[in-house]
């Protein structure tokens, strides 16, 4: 199916962990213990990426976190959308912890996974975080 899938299943665990307020291990166990995630619908690739993008973020949560309060001007990471909170998630561990992903892939899918699940105000926005968070942190 392709990364796209594997970072869409990532920001929907993330965003039930979040919406939950409940990262706990019994929830993304759950998720992977579900038949869709084990069945054919991902490949091995696709499911180890799902499982180092969710536990890396749990384990790394306080510094992604940071890193996105810090670029996203005038907002407070709670009046984020959740979806948009998960992507930028997905998409500031891509980039700080994925050194085998371009970051300009990392923010290129970022961009085209909130089209498909937010907005096209929210894609604008999460460019804008990601293209600063770059700009100050990588260059």
């Amino acid at each position: 199916m392709g990364r796209r899938n594997a970072r869409e299943s990532s920001m929907k665990l993330l965003y039930q962990l979040e919406l939950n307020k409940d990262f706990n291990e019994e929830t993304i166990e759950s998720f992977f213990n579900n038949e869709d995630f084990s069945n054919e619908d991902f490949s091995k690739d696709e499911q180890k990426y799902i499982d180092h993008s969710i536990r890396t973020i749990k384990e790394k949560l306080n510094v992604i976190d940071e890193n996105i309060e810090k670029h996203i001007n005038g907002w407070k990471k709670d009046r984020l959308s959740k979806v948009d909170l998960a992507i930028l998630r997905i998409a500031i561990y891509e980039i700080m912890y994925r050194d085998d992903i371009p970051t300009e892939v990392s923010i290129n899918e970022s961009i085209e996974i909130s089209k498909k699940f937010s907005s096209d105000e929210s894609s604008k926005f999460i460019n804008g975080v990601l293209g600063t968070f770059v700009r100050k942190n990588y260059e």
